[in-house]
C-alpha cells in the first residue's frame, strides 16, 4: 500500500525511498548539498573574463562597484579617479616598493607565496586573531577584480582557483600591469598615477623614491592613511621599504 503526504496523493515508492534515505542521512545529504553547491559556484567564476585582459583593461572592478553600492546606501556621492598608465611609464622605484612591500616573491612564485603563508598561519595562530595576511600581488589583484571584501571560506575559494587560472593565462607583468592600475589608495582612488596626481600633485613618472615608498606603505589600509600625512605608522613603513629596497640592491 502507498503511503501518502494528502488524501487523494499517493507517494511513489521510488520516491518514498528517496525521502526515507534523506531523512535517515541527514549529514550526508547536506554535505552534498553543500558540495553541488560549491561546484556551481566553481561553475561560473570569470574565467572567461581572465582571457580578455591579456589585450582589454577592466572598466570596473568588483571593488569599485561594491564601494559605489556602499556610498549610495550611505547617502554619499561616488567619485572615481583613475587613469590608466601601461606598466612601462610606471617609475621602477615605484614597482620596486609596492613588489617589497606587498610581494617580494611576485617574480619567482606562482600566484602563492607558501612559505609567508606558513609564517602568517604561525602568527595569526599564536596571536589568536587575523593579524597578519599572506595575499600575493596577483591574489590580491583577483579579488579586487572579482571578489568582494568578506573573508568567508567560499570566497577564499573562488580566490584561490581565479589566482591560479590567472597566473596560467597571463604574463607576470600583465599582472602587475593590471595590479598598479586598479588597487585602491584612498576613498575612489584608483591607480598608481590618480593617486600620486591625488596625493603630491604630480603624474606617477615624476614621483620621488621617499613618496614611492609612503604610497606603497598605505596599500594595506588606504582608508585610514594617506602618504602624505603625519602617521608615525606610514613613515616607519616606509623607512622600512627603503631600507629593503637598499638591501636588495633596488
Amino acid at each position: 500500500m502507498l503511503t501518502t503526504d494528502l488524501p487523494g496523493e499517493p507517494v511513489p515508492p521510488r520516491m518514498q525511498r528517496i525521502r526515507n534515505w534523506l531523512l535517515h542521512n541527514k549529514i550526508k545529504s547536506l554535505f552534498g548539498v553543500l558540495l553541488l553547491w560549491m561546484f556551481f559556484e566553481v561553475l561560473f567564476l570569470p574565467f572567461g573574463e581572465i582571457s580578455r585582459l591579456k589585450s582589454a583593461n577592466p572598466t570596473e572592478t568588483a571593488f569599485m562597484r561594491h564601494h559605489r553600492e556602499r556610498a549610495s546606501e550611505e547617502g554619499k556621492r561616488f567619485v572615481k579617479r583613475q587613469r590608466w598608465i601601461p606598466l612601462s611609464r610606471i617609475p621602477k622605484h615605484l614597482i620596486d616598493a609596492v613588489l617589497v612591500s606587498e610581494d617580494g616573491t611576485f617574480w619567482f612564485h606562482e600566484g602563492f607565496d607558501w612559505f609567508e603563508f606558513r609564517e602568517s598561519f604561525e602568527r595569526n595562530l599564536k596571536d589568536g586573531k587575523f593579524t597578519r595576511g599572506a595575499s600575493t600581488i596577483t591574489q590580491q589583484l583577483v579579488k579586487n577584480l572579482f571578489l568582494s571584501p568578506s573573508k568567508n571560506p567560499l570566497r577564499k575559494l573562488k580566490e584561490w582557483i581565479l589566482t591560479w587560472r590567472m597566473e596560467q593565462v597571463l604574463s607576470k607583468s600583465r599582472i602587475l600591469e593590471l595590479y598598479m592600475n586598479v588597487i585602491e589608495w584612498g576613498d575612489g582612488i584608483y591607480g598608481a598615477d590618480a593617486a600620486s596626481q591625488h596625493y603630491f600633485g604630480i603624474p606617477s613618472a615624476l614621483i620621488s623614491r621617499t613618496e614611492a615608498a609612503h604610497l606603497a606603505a598605505i596599500i594595506p589600509n588606504p582608508r585610514r592613511y594617506r602618504p602624505d600625512g603625519t602617521s608615525r605608522y606610514i613613515t616607519r613603513r616606509a623607512e622600512l621599504i627603503l631600507r629593503r629596497m637598499s638591501a636588495r640592491g633596488l
